[in-house]
């Protein structure tokens, strides 16, 4: 293969990589937030409860 072909080759495996890492950050960002969420609710009712 030539010189060219095969940085053409690694910038494209690069460019993957680095966009499957984007993907499972923001899927982290929405499970952070999710679990945020849940927590919030979770207090409010406690704190419902409590005032029942």
């Amino acid at each position: 293969m030539k010189t060219q072909t095969l940085a053409t080759v690694g910038a494209i495996l690069i460019a993957l990589t680095t966009l499957s890492a984007c993907g499972n950050t923001i899927r982290g960002i929405g499970q952070d937030t999710a679990n945020t969420v849940n927590a919030t609710q979770a207090a409010g009712k406690k704190v419902v409860r409590a005032a029942n």
